[in-house]
């Protein structure tokens, strides 16, 4: 059963990251993803020292509200004349050392530390349990379920607003839509997807699972239906892949997730039909082939 329980959490993640990944590749602030795994510890933290709590509610609300005090803050140094990649690096090393600096301080003593906030550990996951409505669940399957169901009510109700905004803002703006209120509400999304995955696969390996499965269905489909399709897909076949070859091999089953990740998206660049890097090198060395037999 517990097996079951990491491999149902794990494909969570996959589906989840992979949905909210898709539209940060298109619009590419993929790295604001970065940022935010990293800077909702500080919200994590602070939210304790308020609470005295650790509970998921609480670690949810704390993590918004980092998100978008990080998307605001790089939206201000932007504004300001920084450059983009920039203002993210001076936002997020600066958030999260200072999240560091408030567990040492003031969160010692819990269990709410700096390695298990980055690096988690889905094997622990089925021990630690909520009921809820008479079902007994870990806290990780429910707290995923509730920001996946909050990610796919987004894009049923706003998915031709945030589609527009994405591919032509200068329209959208013109017509009225609130550009910066859809990019706040999105980002606000994307701190809710990483501190719900905290306890299965860590911060570091959030933005894998945001970036990975998204990028490479980018390489595998144009249309945004078709991107979120494949990026769910791929995500759920690194979490079940990373899964069995974590056990077989005795390692970081999160960690093994994530390489699969990047094993997917090599495996697509290299040999997706007619696309892929090896069928276009092996056309180039038939027209080259063509050409001297012409001559």
């Amino acid at each position: 059963m517990n097996e079951f329980w990491v491999l149902l959490t794990g494909s969570l993640v996959g589906i989840t990251c992979g949905l909210t990944g898709v539209f940060l590749i298109l619009r590419k602030t993929a790295m604001i993803a970065d940022a935010i795994s990293h800077t909702v510890l500080f919200g994590i933290v602070v939210a304790f020292m308020v609470t005295q709590s650790l509970n998921g509610v609480w670690m949810l609300i704390g993590a918004a509200l980092a998100g978008l005090l990080t998307t605001f803050l790089v939206q201000v140094l932007q504004s300001g004349g920084l450059q983009e990649d920039a203002a993210i690096g001076v936002v997020f090393t600066s958030l999260f050392a200072l999240g560091v600096l408030l567990i040492t301080l003031f969160a010692g003593n819990v269990h709410l530390d700096v390695e298990h906030v980055l690096m988690g550990e889905i094997a622990f996951v089925p021990w630690d349990t909520w009921s809820i409505l008479g079902f007994e669940m870990p806290k990780a399957v429910w707290m995923l379920l509730f920001v996946l169901f909050l990610n796919i009510a987004f894009l049923v109700l706003f998915y031709k607003e945030i589609k527009l905004s994405t591919f032509d803002p200068v329209f959208a703006l013109s017509i009225g839509l609130p550009i910066m209120g859809m990019h706040y509400s999105y980002m606000t999304l994307v701190s809710l997807t990483t501190v719900a995955a905290f306890d299965s696969v860590g911060a570091v390996l959030v933005v894998a699972m945001l970036i990975g499965p998204a990028a490479t269905a980018y390489l595998m489909s144009k249309s945004v239906r078709g991107m979120i399709i494949w990026s769910m897909t791929f995500g759920i076949t690194a979490a079940i892949s990373g899964y069995y070859l974590a056990k077989l091999w005795n390692t970081s089953i999160a960690g093994m997730m994530a390489a699969m990740i990047g094993v997917l998206f090599m495996f697509v660049f290299l040999f997706k039909p007619h696309d892929g890097w090896v069928w276009k090198a092996v056309n180039r060395m038939r027209a080259n082939g063509s050409k001297v037999l012409s001559r």
